[in-house]
């Protein structure tokens, strides 16, 4: 069982960054970013596999980017020229099993942490 707790979040007025952070109870061979806003379906972000090679979903491609320090076994997400449609719910996913960079949706990752909320004032 893997254990993951996001830090990071927080309100910030558009245009702005935040850099969110996760912890890993273990290593696992594929992470990943998913949002969700109030109502909504909970979205795929980006996904990073053990060498470091990242895949994004296109909304968010050029704004967001994703990495990993394997050593400390934290994820990070450095997400800059935030938008008002950016705030959602931001959940760190993991899954022990290979094929990263193919894994985009919540059925892909096993393990889930709580969340951390992202809030872009206009």
């Amino acid at each position: 069982q893997v254990q993951l707790v996001e830090s990071g979040g927080g309100s910030v007025q558009a245009g702005g960054s935040l850099r969110l952070s996760c912890v890993a109870s273990l290593p696992t061979h594929c992470m990943g970013w998913f949002r969700q806003a109030p109502g909504k379906e909970r979205d795929w972000v980006a996904t990073i596999d053990d060498y470091g090679r990242p895949v994004y979903a296109e909304s968010d491609k050029g704004r967001f980017f994703i990495s990993k320090d394997h050593v400390k076994k934290t994820l990070f997400l450095q997400m800059d020229s935030l938008k008002p449609e950016d705030s959602a719910m931001y959940y760190c996913a993991a899954d022990p099993r290979g094929n990263c960079l193919l894994r985009n949706s919540r059925t892909d990752f096993r393990y889930w942490g709580q969340g951390t909320q992202v809030t872009v004032s206009s």
